[in-house]
């Protein structure tokens, strides 16, 4: 190997180790050996359709009520740390779960499972793409990076539906809620061990009552914000709706006992599957955005006219695995336009965006379900994906295409060109980050801030990251005015 070649691969390898705690971590807290025999337990002690309904409820409630606020606290706090949190919540609801006899004990459980998901909503992917900025200097690499982690906890949740159902089989199903709480727990350790980014520390520090206006602020008043965040929770909302209604096709085409157990795991499989997808598919390119926006209609289409279990099968398979690799490209382009000090609680807000519109959905589908059968309400699902398809198409030609980030020699401490010395021959991606403040305030030596502007004149990731900064410089300035006019009419 020479040494061009090895100089070229060492981001990647140190990206690479750094990112393996997290997906250890990830991993460990997807293996969950009760969730395949939930219901099984659920009916031992007594719930009945009603109170799993009223579960269901308290569990909604906690989710979205939680999650900006815990995107929020990461961004003020730590990423690591909240993720830790939901790793003993986690852990708290098995034991609980576990310990179980009767509804109402079983339903705080849930509630306290709706914390974990909470605080793991928007956090895991956040800290991935903050990570590959500091090692890479690019976005471009996020999506192979988070699919890779995607792909780990997608192995661990297959895995441990397997184990679980076996265990429960040979045992019983109070004993999977019990034998989960130390994989949780080791969750723990791993993410101690990972070496958390601090691009989101790299902005001045700001009150808690004008960071939360200004995480809020960004996902209203700002175009392309509001224009991710939909095709996000859109994703979210159909891949929730797959996995939640998709059964009902095989019950109303009276599919065997048997057809259920590789079912489910093959759709459980596309989340692994989708995460290795995406990056190998160029979801960027015009003509793969095109294919799989019209690979995700048709296979909608597919499943609201089919009336063979086999094609069903297949139609609701390819619309969960398209809808994995959607997930992930809609969030590597949330997090495009947002910068890293609000990025965890705006990625927190399509979570809770998408539990908002799933609502008046499953309420519609539910109703026309049982009024006109699995078949009309399909179309209700197809209206919803031929909407994402063409937001889709719009949201990636929108998004500007970054060019592939290519490994730099320059020094990776800031420290070894500070702004106040000579201006080296080039700014690295890496350097140039802890540079965009005093950039935008007009305060650096003209031979750095020259080489600042070539840089950014061949650099769309970093071009990319100083519009996320500005878009939250002029939201802090609308905030301000707002204020200064609120004052003066209250004087008046």
């Amino acid at each position: 190997m020479t040494a061009a070649v090895a100089a070229s691969l060492a981001p990647t390898r140190a990206l690479s180790q750094r990112l393996r705690p997290l997906q250890i971590g990830a991993g460990l807290q997807g293996f969950m050996l009760w969730v395949p025999v939930e219901k099984l337990f659920q009916t031992q002690i007594g719930f009945t359709a009603a109170s799993i309904g009223l579960m269901a409820a308290a569990y909604a409630a906690v989710v979205p009520l939680l999650e900006v606020p815990s995107g929020i606290l990461a961004d003020r706090w730590s990423r690591t740390g909240i993720l830790i949190i939901s790793s003993i919540a986690a852990a708290a609801s098995a034991l609980v779960g576990g310990l179980s006899h009767n509804v109402a004990t079983y339903i705080v459980a849930a509630m306290i499972l709706g914390v974990y998901f909470a605080m793991n909503s928007g956090t895991v992917d956040s800290v991935v793409y903050d990570t590959v900025i500091e090692e890479i200097g690019s976005s471009q690499l996020y999506e192979k990076w988070i699919g890779r982690v995607r792909i780990v906890e997608g192995a661990a949740f297959t895995t441990s539906a397997l184990a679980g159902g076996l265990l429960a089989g040979w045992t019983s199903p109070r004993l999977t809620y019990f034998l989960t709480i130390p994989f949780v727990l080791v969750s723990v350790a791993a993410f101690v061990r990972f070496r958390e980014p601090r691009l989101h520390r790299a902005a001045e520090p700001v009150a808690i009552r004008r960071h939360i206006a200004v995480t809020f602020g960004a996902m209203t008043q700002i175009p392309q914000v509001r224009r991710m965040l939909l095709l996000a929770a859109l994703t979210a909302l159909l891949s929730s709706a797959v996995f939640e209604f998709g059964p009902l096709w095989l019950v109303d085409l009276h599919a065997p006992a048997a057809a259920y157990g590789p079912y489910w795991a093959l759709l459980v499989a596309t989340l692994g599957i989708g995460g290795y997808l995406v990056g190998k598919v160029h979801i960027d390119h015009g003509v793969a955005v095109v294919v799989i926006a019209g690979l995700l209609t048709a296979s909608a289409v597919l499943l609201a006219i089919t009336h063979t279990l086999l094609l069903v099968v297949v139609a609701q398979t390819v619309l969960a695995l398209l809808l994995a690799v959607i997930g992930i490209h809609a969030g590597r382009l949330l997090h495009d336009t947002v910068p890293s000090n609000i990025r965890a609680g705006v990625s927190s807000g399509a979570g809770t965006f998408s539990w908002m519109l799933f609502l008046p959905f499953s309420l519609v589908f539910g109703a026309l379900a049982r009024s006109h059968g699995v078949y009309w309400a399909g179309w209700v699902l197809v209206g919803v994906v031929a909407a994402l398809a063409v937001l889709l198409l719009f949201s990636t030609r929108a998004a500007a295409a970054p060019v592939d980030a290519e490994p730099d020699d320059a020094p990776r401490q800031l420290a070894k060109h500070p702004a106040t010395g000579i201006a080296p021959a080039d700014v690295a991606c890496r350097e140039l980050v802890g540079l965009l403040s005093d950039y935008l305030d007009d305060v650096l030596d003209p031979g750095w801030r020259a080489q600042v502007d070539e840089h950014l004149s061949h650099c769309d990731g970093c071009s990319n990251y100083l519009y996320q900064i500005r878009a939250t410089v002029d939201l802090l300035a609308q905030l301000n005015d707002t204020d200064r006019q609120q004052a003066d009419d209250a004087a008046t």
